[in-house]
């Protein structure tokens, strides 16, 4: 019988690969138009490109499987090489003329915003036998934005799923229901860790608990979370958290640079005997 096996897991909506201090007298239109660096007694808001930084923290966490949403497409081979990661691109909204909107995007991030276009990223590492096969796609929707669910099957056998769900709730459960659906039919008896920014809260909703009880997923991440990591077929050795605001900070100009609105969410599973 093998030993039970670890798998740590984070999920991460790179906010279009943008920073987000906390205070809003930062977030200037001065900034979003001339690309002005504004500052606080404690931060910086910076309007440049900042994929070295998004891969500086990313690199330097720990994570067997990251699960990234609203991240640029033309970041994808870069952050892969950089944290030494197989990466599975599933592209979001917004795309047509994307390479245009990605020049525009690494010249003003902060102008042109989510309008760059996005995707879900999947990155994983460090699992034997950890390369992804049996790639597919799902399509949760095509109006009034594109949402996809990306899942693969590492060699290892353990399954993952990548999804960003709509912003309004009603659409948000539907799609959540469905990427569901879609996953646990293609992991089938395999152990298949779901995660991303779902955009439902457990406490406003009894849809986590329709999960639990109707496919077996469980641990999501707190009452009033939308970025989660729900699990079946693993038991949870470290439940899913979310990272202080200064896990996701950097040193610039003797200050501090938060990245993205969204605080990374990890968790650490186990595969289970027999």
């Amino acid at each position: 019988m093998a030993p039970p096996m670890e798998i740590r897991a984070i999920t991460w909506n790179l906010f279009h690969g943008r920073d987000f201090p906390g205070d809003p007298a930062l977030h200037t239109w001065r900034s979003r138009v001339r690309r002005t660096t504004e500052r606080n007694a404690t931060h910086v808001q910076v309007n440049r490109e900042l994929r070295e930084e998004f891969a500086t923290v990313l690199c330097a966490a720990r994570w067997d499987v990251a699960l990234l949403q609203e991240c640029p497409p033309r970041w994808s081979a870069a952050l892969a090489a950089s944290c030494e990661a197989e990466p599975q691109r599933s592209l979001t909204s917004r795309n047509w003329l994307g390479s245009v909107r990605g020049e525009l995007a690494r010249w003003n991030p902060d102008l042109l915003g989510s309008w760059e276009g996005g995707s879900n990223l999947t990155l994983a590492r460090g699992l034997d036998q950890g390369r992804l096969v049996d790639r597919r796609e799902l399509v949760l929707r095509r109006r009034p934005e594109r949402r996809t669910m990306a899942f693969a099957r590492l060699g290892s056998g353990l399954c993952v799923a990548n999804l960003h769900a709509s912003t309004s709730p009603a659409r948000a459960e539907a799609d959540v229901r469905h990427a569901v659906e879609a996953a646990v039919a293609w992991a089938a008896d395999s152990p298949l860790i779901l995660g991303g920014d779902f955009n439902v809260r457990p406490s406003q909703t009894r849809l986590f608990e329709e999960l639990a009880e109707g496919f077996g997923l469980s641990s999501p991440t707190g009452p009033e979370a939308i970025d989660h990591l729900l699990v079946r077929g693993l038991d949870a050795v470290e439940g899913p958290t979310a990272w202080p605001p200064e896990a996701r900070e950097l040193p610039c100009e003797r200050l501090r640079l938060r990245l993205s609105d969204h605080a990374p969410v990890e968790a650490r599973f186990a595969t289970r005997n027999g």
